[in-house]
């Protein structure tokens, strides 16, 4: 009992000390994300993104050459060869000009070829020319406009850690700056008359009795490494008056109070008692070990939160992993730091106190074709075991420990990683899946997406290189998508075919139309030039459809060889001016302010393999397909329907 209150240890249940906390804050409104700040992105490294970042400008924003060499028309080096060179001469309307890499490619041209490629000659009146052995195809060693990124792109999700690239990125697509979560400011007060600074240590020597305070420079080392601004006030003695003085100085100030020692149940342990007198307690006493006299409660008037932290420093160091992390977390908005887990063998008998979880100090190594963890030393003062451990087995409340040679589960503290928390997409391209992205980053899951088109992507998920595909492919013959397809290309392997929406295919065109595009059978016209996607994506199986339908022959499409890999791709060709038009969804048209001629509707399903859809991994994506708030993210963008968002239209 405190001589300021009677605040015996409770020990409850970790889960339910969580539950107490998290109500406590969201009553307040403290269990929400910060808000963000705007930086230059100079300063912005290691930062989290408060809001999606998209694209203000396409990169390259021209049609950039790739390499030093000269500006040609493609067509005027047909049928150059090593027995029979042509000779284009060299002026700035061409047939040929030189170019450096990156400079703008002249409108009039349509290739470059590489200097070593090309032999220069002086001619007789003065002029100059180069000398090709071979001919060279549409496009070669161009950089076309929009290559790397296309304005409107998503290029970063909101909550997302910004690394040096990314701000290159930023750069690239044109932001100066971005808007990134404020930083929470903790305050970490060490208490006690025994402790001493560890400058005082080196100076003067320790007499007996005294503790190097070095709590307080663990708490603000995690504190800083977690994506917080740490605040160590100097050690304050165990005096009641003083300690609440400085709580309630740093509750007015910070957004989280940190008061070490002074949490247990001793006669000089004030924590509990400034935390009554200036708010509420919630939690006195957690059943974990090591750390189990942990204060939890919340300051009134500032609303702040206080977590009080034993003293013994592996218990210190083990409350900030439990308790300070995950808050900090919950703030910027990133999921709570999950350690990657490796199954391995205790290599002792280990008992455990009933009633409390207890997290176990181990090293781990690999012993012949077994990962073998061994226990280090239990002791909550003995800071050298963290120092020295490769990880942490729990065991669970109500187990009277572990047998040697049992299987256990190891927390690794060595070599963390985001790959367990990834979902691979491969297959065709849609912006949707930018949306999906940005929601799975807010559920604490990467999404990346390889834009391989349908077929690609049922490919990859024969391989196993993939959690899931979208596909978009029609079958001729009885015009439903994808059901054939997966039939024929996936005999064996169990999926389910889950629709994720409708949306419009058309003509993309200029604003405008100037070229008075109807409707497909225009594509036959010599005047107008196309732009396709590439072999296997559903919109080219989808423009194959057609043009059969219709008697007309892929040669007769001026562009019909020239592929993109994105609708955005396609958008970005019509919008610079090098064709006229291409086949592409209505919201790549409507992100580039381009006209649009809707030809049909077509469905886009995920199809993903049935061990995948029924892991944890993918729970969150469908938790996202059967639930509102993506399905009116969707629906708000032009060109979808997601009526049927999440229906199941085939198992096999």
């Amino acid at each position: 009992m405190s001589k300021h209150g009677n605040f015996f240890l409770e020990n409850i249940p970790l889960d339910e000390a969580w539950s107490r906390f998290i109500s406590a804050l969201e009553n307040v409104g403290k269990w929400n994300e910060l808000p963000g700040e705007e930086l230059p992105i100079e300063e912005a490294l290691g930062r989290i993104t408060a809001q999606p970042v998209w694209a203000a400008l396409s990169s390259p924003a021209y049609h950039a050459s790739a390499m030093d060499g000269y500006a040609v028309r493609s067509v005027d080096t047909i049928g150059a060869m090593e027995t029979a060179p042509k000779r284009l001469a060299i002026t700035p309307g061409g047939p040929a000009s030189y170019v450096d890499t990156g400079d703008p490619i002249p409108a009039w041209a349509d290739a470059v070829i590489m200097i070593e490629h090309t032999q220069h000659i002086d001619e007789e009146d003065g002029g100059e020319s180069i000398e090709i052995h071979a001919g060279v195809a549409p496009w070669t060693a161009i950089r076309p406009m929009g290559e790397d990124m296309v304005a409107t792109e998503l290029v970063l999700p909101a909550n997302h850690l910004l690394k040096p690239v990314d701000l290159g990125a930023l750069a690239g697509c044109g932001h100066a700056t971005v808007s990134v979560r404020r930083r929470p400011r903790v305050a970490i007060i060490p208490t006690g008359t025994e402790l001493v600074t560890v400058e005082q240590a080196a100076l003067s020597g320790l007499k007996s009795g005294d503790i190097i305070e070095y709590n307080s420079l663990v708490l603000a080392s995690q504190v800083r490494e977690w994506g917080g601004i740490p605040t160590r006030y100097p050690i304050v003695v165990d005096d009641y008056e003083l300690i609440k003085s400085k709580v309630f100085e740093a509750a007015a100030e910070h957004d989280l109070v940190l008061v070490n020692a002074g949490s247990s149940a001793g006669s000089e342990d004030f924590t509990s008692s400034v935390v009554v007198e200036l708010g509420t307690l919630l939690v006195h006493g957690v059943a974990v070990r090591p750390g189990h006299p942990v204060i939890l409660g919340m300051l009134a008037g500032f609303n702040t939160p206080v977590i009080g932290i034993p003293g013994y420093p592996v218990s210190c160091a083990l409350t900030g992993e439990t308790f300070v992390e995950p808050l900090l977390s919950q703030w910027l908005g990133l999921p709570r730091r999950e350690k990657p887990r490796v199954q391995a063998t205790i290599s002792r008998k280990l008992l455990s106190p009933i009633g409390e979880d207890e997290m176990v100090r181990v090293t781990v190594g690999r012993v012949g074709q077994r990962i073998v963890a061994a226990p280090l030393s239990r002791g909550a003062g003995v800071i050298t075991s963290l120092v020295r451990a490769d990880g942490i087995v729990r065991i669970p409340r109500f187990s009277e420990g572990v047998e040697a040679g049992q299987e256990v589960a190891v927390e690794l503290y060595r070599d963390p990683s985001d790959i367990e928390r990834t979902l691979v997409h491969i297959g065709s391209h849609d912006l949707c899946l930018d949306l999906l992205a940005q929601f799975l980053a807010d559920a604490g899951r990467r999404f990346t997406s390889a834009n391989a088109g349908s077929l690609g992507g049922l490919m990859a998920l024969r391989r196993g290189d993939a959690h899931l595909a979208g596909a978009h492919l029609l079958d001729p013959a009885t015009g439903d998508y994808n059901v054939s397809y997966v039939k024929q290309y996936l005999p064996d392997l169990p999926v389910v075919l889950l629709t994720f929406m409708h949306r419009e295919q058309g003509l993309i065109v200029a604003p405008g139309n100037p070229k008075g595009i109807r409707d497909l059978s225009d594509l036959a016209r010599d005047d107008v030039r196309f732009v396709n996607r590439q072999r296997g994506a559903g919109t080219r199986v989808l423009l194959d459809y057609h043009l059969e339908k219709l008697g007309i022959k892929p040669e007769k499409v001026q562009g019909y060889k020239r592929e993109e890999f994105t609708h955005l791709a396609v958008a970005v060709a019509i919008q610079s001016g090098v064709v006229d038009c291409g086949l592409g969804i209505a919201a790549a048209a409507r992100a580039l302010n381009l006209d649009f001629i809707p030809v049909e509707k077509e469905r886009y399903d995920l199809v993903i393999p049935r061990t995948h859809y029924e892991s944890d991994l993918l729970r969150p994506l469908l938790g996202l397909i059967h639930g509102p708030n993506l399905r009116r993210a969707i629906s708000g963008l032009p060109g979808y329907d997601t009526t049927s968002m999440g229906d199941v239209v085939f198992e096999g």
